[in-house]
């Protein structure tokens, strides 16, 4: 799966253009603050239809701008979304027809990216992990998306309840809640489980000697639906309480290990950004396996954080597949791993040239 030509209208700091993508990808070099990282996130917007830095959309239309746009074509579908800022109202295409859901939008075009900031993965909270599972599963399986959206519906509808004291109310939302919420613990046990083994394998790859492992933080019985009536009735009093849901899969966690120990707590910042660059690779292999495709892979600036045997190792690694498209930002060509090969494209106050 790759991206033939990208269009952008007042996208963040970009320069209003339209480019044809080189079939391997490309380096895109230039200082910071120059629009690199603006066009990553322009490239990797219609995977999801979002910001992958999290930013709001009336964060992403360039300040003064009345909204932004954003056309990208794989060869296959033309995905095209905007945001009118006086609308405050998003509008996507595909092949020119508007998806009745966004869920039906969601995936037609696969990429998976690393920024300096998804150390997160390994360093930060649960919350970090949880988003990577829900963004991971959901675009390799409709059924897990489908069963994410229906478990928040119900999760907030049961919180909102709790807040109001009405214990009859919550306990109205718990038979969806399980109903949905089940799947979704079921599916991440069950990626823990099936790459393990293949965690630890990424992680050697990049240099880190320390063995490591994956293991699922959370109540693995509310994988049965069965299992929540008696689970949810035991901690209603201290939901009524509290005023929110302390027990589903919006409360686990994935905990990743480095020699036995906690990577978040007893890491180095270089184990653990080695253990998240680990992570997202799975998430590429688990994308490709769903959809037979190979999703896009955006690097930015991850390879100046790196020593000079972990750069080649990464690039060894994810240069071995000829049909991954690879699009990388670096400051300077001295911060490119040679082994590479890629074109490169230079961008200056946000004015690309390949």
């Amino acid at each position: 799966m790759r991206l033939s030509r990208i269009e952008v209208r007042g996208f963040r700091n970009l320069a209003d253009g339209s480019w044809e993508l080189p079939a391997e990808g490309a380096a895109i070099l230039g200082p910071n603050g120059q629009g690199k990282t603006s066009l990553l996130e322009a490239i990797c917007y219609p995977v999801l239809f979002r910001s992958f830095r999290g930013s709001p959309d009336a964060a992403v239309a360039r300040f003064g701008s009345s909204g932004f746009q954003v056309v990208a074509d794989t060869g296959v579908d033309r995905l095209a979304v905007s945001w009118h800022r006086d609308e405050r109202r998003k509008l996507i295409t595909v092949n020119g027809t508007t998806p009745p859901r966004l869920a039906d939008a969601v995936g037609s075009w696969l990429a998976v990216a690393f920024r300096p900031d998804d150390v997160a993965l390994a360093a930060g909270s649960a919350a970090e992990r949880r988003l990577f599972f829900d963004r991971m599963l959901a675009l390799s399986d409709r059924g897990y998306l489908r069963a994410l959206g229906r478990y928040r519906s119900a999760l907030a509808q049961r919180n909102q309840a709790l807040r109001a004291r009405r214990a009859d109310m919550a306990e109205a939302f718990e038979a969806p809640l399980a109903e949905h919420g089940a799947p979704l613990v079921r599916a991440r046990q069950q990626w823990v489980e099936a790459h393990n083994a293949g965690f630890a394998e990424e992680v050697r790859a990049l240099g880190e000697s320390a063995d490591a492992a994956l293991a699922y933080a959370g109540r693995g019985e509310l994988a049965d639906p069965a299992a929540w009536k008696e689970s949810l009735a035991a901690h209603r009093p201290r939901d009524l309480a509290r005023g929110a849901t302390s027990v589903g899969p919006h409360r686990d966690d994935l905990v990743l290990t480095l020699g036995g120990k906690r990577a978040r707590e007893f890491g180095s910042s270089g184990q653990q950004r080695t253990a998240a660059i680990a992570l997202k690779l799975l998430e590429l292999d688990t994308l490709a396996e769903a959809t037979g495709e190979q999703p896009a892979l955006l690097l930015d600036d991850v390879f100046a954080e790196l020593d000079g045997e972990r750069q080649e190792r990464l690039a060894a690694r994810v240069g071995a597949v000829a049909a991954r498209q690879i699009f990388l930002t670096a400051p300077r060509a001295g911060e490119l791993p040679r082994t590479l090969g890629l074109p490169v494209w230079a961008i200056r106050d946000g004015v690309v040239a390949p």
